[in-house]
């Protein structure tokens, strides 16, 4: 199915926001990471349930520390 992952359209062969997370980030992190779908954030407890459609848009957000 075709997303639209941070804005940028992406093939992807996941079903869920935590596979999706999986692919995009190469892992799933234990924390700093959010995710919304269609504008909506998704707590993470829901990641594994929540199923992805074809043209849903997805905004994986990390945080990153600095200065």
């Amino acid at each position: 199915m075709t997303l639209t992952v941070n804005d940028e359209s992406r093939t992807t062969e996941a079903a869920s926001i935590e596979q999706l997370v999986h692919e995009v980030l190469g892992e799933v992190p234990e924390a700093g990471t959010a995710v919304a779908l269609d504008g909506d954030v998704v707590p993470r407890s829901a990641w594994g349930t929540t199923k992805l459609a074809s043209g849903a848009r997805v905004d994986i957000l990390t945080a990153v520390q600095g200065g």
